[in-house]
């Protein structure tokens, strides 16, 4: 279950990676045919490194940083929320590897 979940987050990450890699081909593309770079569009990914040797990086024209991500999490942790799909869906994914287990235990003879 460890690997499929592994699996499945690295093809998502892939996914997204290249779906921003497409925007960015797609905005170079579009530069190109106008003939001129127009203000009004931006990269769909830009890392800048600041003078004080600091990253700097947006997406889609956000501005992203580690005290953003870092404020979002203490939220999530004030907030305590209970999502019930999740746990649902814990519950469900737990059933049916119990019984996909025991079939196969079955099946071979374990």
């Amino acid at each position: 279950m460890k690997m499929f979940m592994l699996k499945s987050l690295m093809l998502a990450s892939l996914l997204f990676i290249s779906v921003l890699f497409g925007m960015q081909q797609a905005n170079e593309g579009i530069q190109k045919m106008k003939g001129y770079e127009d203000p009004k569009f931006k990269s769909a990914f830009s890392i800048k490194e600041t003078e004080s040797g600091t990253l700097e990086t947006a997406i889609l024209g956000r501005d992203i940083s580690s005290h953003d991500l870092e404020q979002k999490q203490k939220q999530l942790e004030k907030m305590k929320a209970f999502n019930l799909f999740s746990s649902m869906g814990k519950k469900l994914a737990n059933g049916i590897s119990s019984v996909m287990e025991k079939a196969v235990e079955l099946i071979t003879g374990k």
